[in-house]
């Protein structure tokens, strides 16, 4: 995976400081995971003390427009990132626990038929998400 993201960004010609890298090293290690810019400024700082939350959001930002990145919105408009999985074209949607506040993937695409019946409207999609709330086995 890291190859490929390393490719996908000498394509753009989009350098990787010592700040970038960390901010991707945090989500690389960390894929899986819906990490807010906060989170990930945490995790970057262990290893470059100096960075800044305006670096870390303009690195995740850049990283999403560059579709290394997934960018949804959570906890009441609160982004959160993860890693595109660059190998599937399948979109996973989300389940997020209102106790504890965890979110965890369905990775079976439960929207293929109905994005078919709108395409054949003479629409065309190019992303969709679903969002499921409710609680967790630990929480329930």
């Amino acid at each position: 995976m890291k190859n490929s993201i390393d490719m996908k960004l000498k394509e753009k010609d989009y350098r990787l400081t010592e700040q970038r890298e960390a901010v991707l090293q945090v989500m690389l290690k960390n894929k899986g995971k819906h990490l807010s810019a906060e989170e990930v400024l945490e995790k970057a700082r262990k290893k470059v003390p100096n960075i800044g939350i305006a670096t870390v959001y303009r690195t995740l930002e850049k990283l999403t427009e560059l579709e290394v990145l997934y960018k949804s919105v959570f906890d009441g408009g609160k982004y959160r990132y993860e890693i595109y999985d660059i190998s599937s074209n399948h979109h996973h949607h989300h389940i997020i626990c209102l106790n504890c506040g965890k979110i965890f993937e369905v990775q079976e695409d439960l929207l293929n038929d109905l994005e078919q019946q709108i395409e054949m409207q003479g629409f065309k999609i190019v992303d969709h998400e679903l969002k499921f709330y409710g609680y967790c086995p630990q929480c329930k």
